[in-house]
C-alpha cells in the first residue's frame, strides 16, 4: 500500500529530520506487542497517527511502547514504560468512517535510554535486545511444562482457530513460545509488560507458566460447571423446540385464533372491571407478558390465573343501600328469641351505618358458649342490611399466608382467605363473619393474629395488601363480625380493635320457645316430615331440655329433637301411623333413660357438702364441695385437680373457720386433732378461680358443726381472711345454671347487685336471692338448725 500523503507544512509533519538511530514511538494504552507476533493496533490520537504516517512514509520501523496510565490522552516521555518492541508495519489501513489502523509484526525487544525532543510525536533512542539462545536441562524442562500447559488450554478453550494450533505446533524455541503464550493469555497489561521486560529465559518461562496455571484452574472449573448444566440446558432446549412445534400444530389446526380471542376477552374484561389506575396498570403489564408467553409454558397458567383473580374481584365502589331499621328489628325478632340487649346493640349499629354510611363502623365480636346463635346473628345482620353474607373459619389457623395470601413465586399460590371470601361474595360491602377468632394458633409460618391486626383496623384496611395480589385492596366497606367462645386466648392488640358483645346461655324457658319456634320446624323439614304429621307437646320438649341436655346453647337440644323425629319417620316410612303426638312419657322408649337428674338434694343431705356455682367457657355449672375429717394433726388435704388459686381459697376458708370456731360452736382442740380432706368431684376436670371461697367455707363449717347445708341453696363468692364476701364474675351464667339444676335459692356477694339486670326475668322469678356481706350471713342463711 502506498503511504498516505502528508504535506511538509501540515500538522503532524516533523519539524526536523529524524536521526537514523532514533525510533518513532507509537504509544498504546492496553496492548503489549511481543517479538514475532502480528497484531492490529487502532490509532486514535493525532500524535500517534502522525507517527505512524511518518514511519510509513520513510519506510521505518516503529517502537510500540505501553503507557503507564491508560487514561492519559497526551502521554509524555515520563508516562511511558522503558521496554517495548520494535515492529515492522505490515499494513496501514484507513476505514471509510475515518479510522486509522496499523498491522504490525514484532521484531525485537528494545530498551529506551533517552527520548529525542523537537518532534510532534515521541521519538526515542535505545538498545536492541537480542533473544537469548541459552539452553540446558532446566530450560528444556520448563519448555516441556509450558508446551503441556498451552496444549491443555487449547483443548479447554472453545472454538480455537486452526491457524493458532498450527502456529503453536510450529513454535519449538522456548523464548518465542513464551511470547506467543503471553500474547493470547487472558492477563492484565501490567503482567504482560512484566513478561516483555524479562529477557532471561528461565524466569520468563516461569512467569508465563504461573499465569497459565491460574488460567487452567479457571478453565477446568468452567468445564466442570458447564458439563453439569449442559443436561438442564438440553432439557430446556428440547422443551422450547416442542413448544414451537405445538404452536405450529395449533396454527395448522386453527386453534391459534381461539387463543387470540381469549386474550382479547381478557383485555376487554380488564377495561370493564373498573380497577383503580394503579391496579389496571399492573393488570395490563401482566397481560402483555401473557401475550409473549407460549400457551404451553408453565408460566402461562400462573399469569392467567392471576389475571382472572384480578378481574373477578369487585373493584368498583358499591352502591349505597338503604337500611330500614324497622325491617331490621323484624328480621332479628323473627330469627332470634330473647337476646334483647344484643338486638338493641345491633339496631344501634345499623342506625349509625344508615346515618353515616362512609363512617368507620366498629368491629363487633360476639363472645359466648357454643350453640347460642353467634353465627346466625351475623347472617341476620346481613339480611337486615340487605347485603351478602360470607363466612371465614379461623379455627386452627396457624399460617399467616392463610390471611395475607402466598406470593406468586410459589407453585400453587393463591390469595388469602379474606380476598377469597370477597371474591366469592362478589361485592366489597359484604358482611364477613370471622368465625372462631379465639382459636387461631401460631406456627413456623408466622402468626395469623398479627396479620388480622391490619384487617380489623378501620384506619389501615383501606389499603390492605394481599401477598398474591401485590396491589392494595379496600376493605373499609366490609362489615366485619367476629365470634369467639372465650376472650383469654385472643391477643391483647387484636382484642382492643373489637367491641365485645357477650352472649350468655339460654334459660329453660328460652330454650322451650326456641325449640317451638325454630328447632322443631327445622328438624321436621330435615327428616321429611310435615307439621301436621308429628306434634311434640311442651311437656316432651321440657323433658328433653331438663333430662337429656345440659348446655348453654341449643345444639344438643336440636340433636335430641332430631333423634325423636327420626324414630317417628321410621314409623311413617313403614306405614304404621299417619299422625303422631310425642309426650314426655314416650321419650324413654326413644331416647333411653334420663341422663341428667336433680342430684343436689341427694348429694348435699349430709354435713360437709356444699353446692357451689362455677363459670366455664360453655356456660355456667354447679359443683359440689365435699369435706371430711379423720383423726390426725390438723393437716389439710386438697384433691380434685384444683388450680393454685382454688387451693389458696380452701386454705383461706379453713383459716376463717378457725378464727370463728367459738362463734360456730366448734369445740376447742377439734381442729388440732383432726386431718381435713376437701375434695371437688369430677377429678378429671381442671378447676381454678377464687369464686368457690364461700362454698368451701360453708362445707368446712358444716363438717365441723355437724349442721347440714340447705340442699336447695347454691352459692358463689370469694372470701377474705376478715370474713368479707367479695364480688366475682359470670353471675348470669351461674344463676341460669343453678335454676336449670333445680336450685331454688342462691347466695351471691352483695357487691354483685350490679349484675341483677343481666339475670333473665324468668330466672329471677324462679329463684330466691340472698345477698352476702360477710360469711356470717352465709352461715345464718345456708346452714340448717342443729339436729337432735
Amino acid at each position: 500500500m502506498s503511504p498516505p500523503d502528508v504535506n511538509p507544512g501540515a500538522p503532524g509533519a516533523p519539524l526536523q529530520a529524524l536521526p537514523s538511530d532514533a525510533m518513532i514511538v507509537v504509544p498504546v494504552r492496553n496492548t503489549v506487542l511481543f517479538p514475532e507476533i502480528v497484531f492490529p493496533i487502532t490509532l486514535g490520537r493525532p500524535a500517534s497517527i502522525a507517527a505512524a504516517q511518518q514511519a510509513v512514509r520513510e519506510q521505518r520501523q516503529v517502537l510500540i511502547l505501553l503507557q503507564r496510565d491508560p487514561g492519559k490522552d497526551d502521554p509524555g516521555p515520563d508516562d511511558m514504560h522503558r521496554t517495548g518492541t520494535v515492529a515492522n508495519i505490515v499494513r496501514y489501513v484507513t476505514s471509510p468512517e475515518g479510522g486509522h489502523h496499523l498491522i504490525c509484526q514484532g521484531v525485537q525487544r528494545f530498551r529506551v535510554t533517552e527520548f529525542v525532543e523537537g518532534q510532534p510525536f515521541l521519538v526515542a533512542r535505545g538498545l536492541h535486545i537480542a533473544e537469548p539462545t541459552a539452553g540446558g536441562p532446566d530450560i528444556e524442562a520448563r519448555l516441556l511444562v509450558l508446551q503441556g500447559q498451552v496444549n491443555e488450554v487449547l483443548e479447554l478453550l472453545p472454538r480455537v482457530p486452526p491457524e493458532l494450533r498450527q502456529t503453536v505446533e510450529a513454535t519449538t524455541a522456548p523464548g518465542p513460545l513464551a511470547d506467543l503464550a503471553a500474547t493470547y493469555l487472558d492477563a492484565k497489561p501490567s503482567e504482560k509488560q512484566d513478561i516483555l521486560e524479562t529477557v532471561d529465559l528461565a524466569p520468563r518461562l516461569d512467569k508465563v507458566s504461573g499465569l497459565l496455571a491460574h488460567r487452567l484452574e479457571v478453565l477446568r472449573l468452567s468445564a466442570e460447571i458447564g458439563s453439569k448444566t449442559r443436561a438442564s440446558l438440553d432439557t430446556r432446549q428440547r422443551e422450547a423446540l416442542l413448544r414451537e412445534q405445538m404452536a405450529a400444530i395449533q396454527k395448522e389446526l386453527g386453534d391459534e385464533s381461539s387463543n387470540k380471542q381469549e386474550l382479547a376477552d381478557l383485555e376487554k374484561a380488564i377495561a370493564t372491571a373498573k380497577m383503580p389506575p394503579e391496579v389496571e396498570q399492573v393488570a395490563r403489564k401482566e397481560l402483555r407478558r401473557l401475550q409473549r408467553t407460549p400457551e404451553a409454558a408453565g408460566e402461562y397458567s400462573m399469569i392467567r390465573t392471576y389475571l382472572d383473580t384480578l378481574i373477578e374481584l369487585p373493584w368498583a365502589p358499591p352502591e349505597p343501600k338503604a337500611i330500614d331499621i324497622g325491617e331490621a328489628r323484624r328480621v332479628l325478632d323473627a330469627e332470634h328469641y330473647g337476646l334483647e340487649k344484643i338486638k338493641k346493640r345491633i339496631v344501634e349499629y345499623l342506625a349509625v351505618r344508615k346515618l353515616a354510611p362512609e363512617g368507620k363502623a366498629p368491629i363487633l365480636c360476639f363472645v359466648g358458649p357454643p350453640g347460642v346463635g353467634k353465627t346466625s346473628l351475623g347472617q341476620s345482620i346481613a339480611r337486615a342490611m340487605g347485603r351478602k353474607f360470607t363466612r371465614v373459619s379461623l379455627g386452627g389457623l396457624h399460617d399467616e399466608s392463610e390471611i395475607r395470601g402466598h406470593r406468586r413465586t410459589y407453585i400453587g399460590a393463591m390469595p388469602g382467605n379474606i380476598i377469597q371470601a370477597i371474591r366469592k361474595a362478589g361485592t366489597r360491602d359484604c358482611v364477613m363473619m370471622l368465625d372462631e377468632i379465639d382459636k387461631m394458633g401460631t406456627g413456623l409460618h408466622g402468626d395469623p393474629s398479627a396479620a388480622m391486626l391490619e384487617v380489623l383496623d378501620p384506619e389501615q384496611n383501606a389499603t390492605f395488601r394481599d401477598n398474591y395480589l401485590d396491589v392494595p385492596f379496600d376493605l373499609s366497606r366490609v362489615v366485619f363480625i367476629t365470634t369467639a367462645n372465650m376472650l383469654e386466648t385472643i391477643q391483647g392488640p387484636l382484642r382492643d380493635r373489637m367491641e365485645i358483645i357477650a352472649l350468655s346461655g339460654y334459660t329453660a324457658g328460652e330454650k322451650l320457645e326456641i325449640a317451638k319456634r325454630y328447632l322443631v320446624k327445622r328438624q321436621l323439614e330435615a327428616n321429611g316430615l310435615k307439621p301436621e304429621q308429628v306434634t311434640l307437646d311442651d311437656g316432651a320438649l321440657r323433658a328433653i331440655i331438663d333430662g337429656y341436655t345440659r348446655e348453654a346453647g341449643v345444639r344438643s337440644l336440636e340433636r335430641e329433637i332430631g333423634r325423636v323425629l327420626r324414630s317417628v319417620a321410621v314409623e311413617f316410612a313403614e306405614g304404621k301411623t299417619t299422625s303422631r303426638t310425642i309426650a314426655a312419657a314416650d321419650l324413654e322408649a326413644i331416647l333411653g333413660p334420663v341422663r341428667f337428674e336433680n342430684e343436689v338434694a341427694m348429694r348435699s343431705s349430709v354435713p360437709g357438702v356444699a353446692t357451689g356455682l362455677a363459670w366455664t367457657p360453655v356456660g355456667g355449672d354447679i359443683l359440689f364441695i365435699e369435706a371430711t375429717r379423720s383423726p390426725g394433726s390438723g393437716r389439710l388435704q386438697l384433691t380434685g385437680q384444683l388450680g393454685e388459686v382454688m387451693r389458696e381459697s380452701a386454705q383461706a376458708a379453713l383459716s376463717v373457720v378457725k378464727g370463728m370456731a367459738g362463734d360456730l360452736g366448734i369445740e376447742a382442740g377439734t381442729l388440732e386433732k383432726s386431718d381435713i380432706h376437701v375434695h371437688v368431684p369430677a377429678g378429671a376436670t381442671p378447676k381454678d378461680g377464687p369464686s368457690a371461697g364461700v362454698a368451701m367455707f360453708m362445707a368446712l363449717a358444716s363438717l365441723l358443726t355437724g349442721r347440714v347445708v340447705r340442699n336447695d341453696t347454691a352459692m358463689t363468692g370469694e372470701i377474705s381472711l376478715r370474713g368479707l364476701v367479695l364480688p366475682v364474675g359470670g353471675i348470669k351464667e351461674k344463676v341460669v345454671a343453678a335454676a336449670a339444676a333445680g336450685i331454688t335459692r342462691v347466695m351471691l356477694p352483695a357487691r354483685n347487685r350490679r349484675d341483677w339486670d343481666d339475670i333473665p326475668q324468668e330466672v329471677r322469678d324462679r329463684l330466691e336471692f340472698v345477698w352476702l356481706e360477710k360469711v356470717e350471713d352465709a352461715v345464718r342463711a345456708g346452714l340448717c338448725p342443729p339436729g337432735p
